[in-house]
C-alpha cells in the first residue's frame, strides 16, 4: 500500500510494507517539515476566498480509469487549453479515480466544455457542468500521444490517515508540543480538499447563473476558516447579487415582487433550489430540506467530490464569522494546533458527536479555546479581543448584514497593534486550557470574546457562549446541564492526565488523552464514573480506596500526592456526615 501525504506545498509518499522503516522515514520527514514550515505572507480572508473561487472557475473534475490515465488526459486537454496543474484522488469502496485539471484561465474551461459531449442516452439529462468523465479511446477515437515529462502534482490527495497510523506517527514525537503540531499537519484539510469544496460551490453557482448572472456561492465554516480537517462538511451561502443599484442607468430590469414575508419567500426559494439540485446536478443526492430552522438550509451529498454540503441563502453573518476565526488562527501559529488537539480530545472522550443534539459542538469548543487564549490563567494573552479588532477597523472593513448585524472588525492583521508576550509551548497552553475550565464558574458566568472577560449569564442556560457577532445569541444553547457536567469532569481528568504519569501505560503524551475511555479508566483520576450508558454516579465511588489502582499511580511530587489524599479524606468524612444526618432524619420520621 502506498499513501501520498501533502504538507503545504510538499508531497511525500510512504509505503507500508515495511512498517518500522516507513514510520521512521515518516517521523524524520514530519520533523523536517515542521522545521521548514514558515508562515506565508498574510492573505486576507476574502482575498483567499476570491483566489479559490477563481481557481475553481478555471478547473474541471474528470473521472478516469486510474491514476495512470493522467498523461493521456493531459495531452488531450492541453491540446484545447493550457493545463497548469493536475491532482489525483480516489473515493468510494470501489475506488473511483478522479483528476482535478486546472487551466491558466476560464476561457480554456469554456473551450473544454464546448468540445465535450453528452452520450446518446435518452434517460440521461444533458446537463453541462465542470464534472466530466474521460472515456477510453476506440477505433473512432484515435489514441493520443502521451507526454512522458508530465507528472501529477499529487496522487491520492483525499486520503485520510487511519487512526492506527496517526497514533504511530504521534508516538514517534518526542514532546507533547511536537505531537500537537503533528496532529494538526496530518489531519488538517489539504489543498485537494479545499479545491474540491470550492468546485462543489461553483457547481451550485453555475446552475442558476442563467437567472442570476451576478450570483455568488461563498463557502464558509471550517472548510475555509483554517480549522477544517480532512472529510469536514461544506457550508455554502448563496448571494443572488453583489452589485449595488446603478443610479446613472435609465434601463432597469423587470423583476417579480416577493410575496409573503422574507422568511417564507426564502423557504420557497430554498425548496425550489433543493429540487434543482436533486433532479439536475451530477453527483448530488440525498437531498434533505430543513426549512423550519432559524436559518433554512438544504443538506445534500456530492458523491463525485465526497463532500456533505449545507446550502443556505442570505446568511452572510456565517461568512463574517469564518473571517473572524480565520484571523484568530492567523495571528499566532499555536492557535490551530491547540484547537485541533482539543477537538480530537473531545471526540475521543465522547463530548462531541457528529449528529446534532444536546452536546458541545466543535464550534463551541473553538470559541472556548479562543476565549481562553484571550485571557489565560497564568500567562499574558495570546490573542486580542474582538473589540480591539473593531477599534482598529478602517472604512473598507465596515460591514453590516441585511439583518442589521454589525460585522465590522480589522481584516488586515499586518496593521494589528498587539504586543505578543506569551511564548509558552503548546503543551503548556493545553494544560492551562484544561485548568482554566476546570475552575471556571459555569453556574453564573458566560463566555465572551468581545472583551475577554466572563460576564453574568443573561439567561439560565447550562453553558452560555456569547456569539461574537450576534451578541444576543447563545451559540451553546443546545448544551444540556448533564453534558456540561461531563465536560467539567473531562477537563479535570485531562489536566490530571497531563500532570501525572502512569507507569503501566505504554502510550505517551497526547495518546494518554486519546485513549478509549472504557480501556483507560484505571489510569484516570476518578472524578466521575460517567459512561455512555449511564449519566448518573455514586459519589462514594469517587473516593473509594483501591490498593491495586493506587499503587499504579506515580504522582508528580509529594505535594500533589498529599493534596489528593487530603481531598479524599475530607470528602469521605463529609459523605459520612451527610449519611449520618440522613439516617437521623429518617429515624425522627
Amino acid at each position: 500500500m502506498v499513501i501520498h501525504y501533502r504538507f503545504g506545498t510538499n508531497i511525500v509518499k510512504f509505503g507500508y510494507k515495511n512498517t518500522l522503516y516507513s514510520f521512521n522515514s515518516f517521523k524524520s520527514y514530519c520533523q523536517q517539515v515542521s522545521q521548514d514550515v514558515k508562515p506565508n505572507k498574510f492573505r486576507r480572508f476574502m482575498d483567499m476566498i476570491e483566489f479559490r473561487r477563481t481557481q475553481a472557475a478555471r478547473s474541471i473534475l474528470v473521472q478516469v480509469q486510474s491514476a495512470h490515465s493522467y498523461k493521456e488526459l493531459y495531452s488531450y486537454c492541453n491540446a484545447i487549453g493550457n493545463v497548469t496543474d493536475m491532482l489525483h484522488y480516489a473515493e468510494g469502496p470501489e475506488q473511483m479515480h478522479y483528476i482535478l485539471v486546472e487551466f491558466s484561465n476560464e476561457a480554456d474551461v469554456k473551450n473544454i466544455l464546448s468540445t465535450s459531449t453528452h452520450i446518446n442516452d435518452h434517460q440521461a439529462i444533458p446537463v453541462q457542468s465542470q464534472f466530466l468523465w474521460f472515456r477510453a479511446s476506440n477505433r473512432k477515437l484515435s489514441k493520443i500521444k502521451q507526454n512522458r515529462n508530465i507528472k501529477l502534482s499529487i496522487e491520492n490527495g483525499s486520503s485520510i490517515i487511519s487512526e492506527n497510523n496517526l497514533k504511530s506517527a504521534l508516538n514517534h514525537c518526542d514532546t507533547v508540543s511536537a505531537q500537537m503540531q503533528e496532529l494538526y499537519l496530518l489531519t488538517r484539510l489539504n489543498d485537494v480538499g479545499l479545491r474540491l469544496r470550492f468546485l462543489s460551490s461553483k457547481q451550485v453557482e453555475n446552475t442558476i447563473s442563467g437567472l442570476f448572472p451576478n450570483i455568488s456561492a461563498y463557502p464558509f465554516g471550517s472548510s475555509v476558516n483554517g480549522f477544517g480537517k480532512m472529510g469536514c462538511d461544506l457550508d455554502i451561502v448563496l448571494r443572488l447579487t453583489n452589485r449595488d443599484e446603478n443610479a446613472e442607468s435609465r434601463l432597469v430590469y423587470h423583476c417579480k415582487a416577493a410575496s409573503g414575508t422574507e422568511r417564507s419567500t426564502n423557504q420557497r426559494n430554498m425548496e425550489a433550489l433543493g429540487d434543482l439540485i436533486n433532479l439536475f446536478l451530477p453527483g448530488c443526492g440525498q437531498v434533505r430540506r430543513i426549512l423550519q430552522a432559524r436559518v433554512p438550509i438544504i443538506k445534500y451529498y456530492q458523491q463525485l467530490t465526497n463532500v456533505e454540503c449545507d446550502l443556505s441563502m442570505t446568511n452572510m453573518s456565517g461568512v463574517y464569522m469564518s473571517d473572524f476565526l480565520y484571523i484568530m488562527g492567523e495571528i499566532d501559529y499555536r492557535v490551530r494546533p491547540l484547537i485541533f488537539t482539543i477537538r480530537k480530545w473531545a471526540k475521543e472522550t465522547s463530548l462531541t458527536n457528529s449528529s446534532p443534539g444536546r452536546w458541545i459542538t466543535n464550534f463551541s469548543l473553538t470559541l472556548l479555546a479562543l476565549a481562553f487564549l484571550q485571557n489565560p490563567l497564568h500567562s499574558p494573552p495570546v490573542l486580542p479581543t474582538l473589540n480591539t479588532l473593531v477599534k482598529l477597523a478602517d472604512k473598507t472593513e465596515q460591514f453590516v448584514t441585511e439583518d442589521g448585524i454589525n460585522c465590522t472588525f480589522l481584516r488586515d492583521i499586518t496593521r494589528l497593534q498587539f504586543k505578543k508576550e506569551n511564548d509558552k509551548s503548546l503543551e503548556s497552553l493545553l494544560l492551562e486550557f484544561f485548568e482554566f475550565y476546570s475552575q471556571f464558574d459555569f453556574d453564573t458566568k458566560a463566555i465572551c470574546l468581545n472583551e475577554a472577560v466572563s460576564i453574568m449569564k443573561p439567561e439560565h442556560s447550562a453553558l452560555y457562549i456569547v456569539n461574537p457577532l450576534e451578541r444576543g445569541l447563545n451559540v451553546s444553547k443546545n448544551v444540556s446541564y448533564e453534558e456540561l457536567e461531563r465536560f467539567k469532569v473531562e477537563v479535570r481528568n485531562a489536566a490530571w492526565t497531563l500532570e501525572s504519569c502512569e507507569n503501566q501505560s505504554n502510550q505517551k503524551g497526547l495518546l494518554r488523552l486519546f485513549q478509549n475511555k472504557n480501556s483507560s479508566d484505571k489510569y484516570r483520576l476518578q472524578f466521575s464514573s460517567l459512561n455512555k450508558q449511564s449519566r448518573l454516579m455514586d459519589i462514594k465511588n469517587i473516593f473509594e480506596e483501591n490498593d491495586t489502582e493506587n499503587k499504579d499511580i506515580i504522582y508528580k511530587d509529594e505535594k500533589i500526592e498529599k493534596q489528593v489524599k487530603q481531598i479524599k479524606k475530607e470528602t469521605k468524612q463529609n459523605i459520612n456526615a451527610l449519611q449520618m444526618d440522613q439516617r437521623r432524619r429518617k429515624s425522627k420520621r
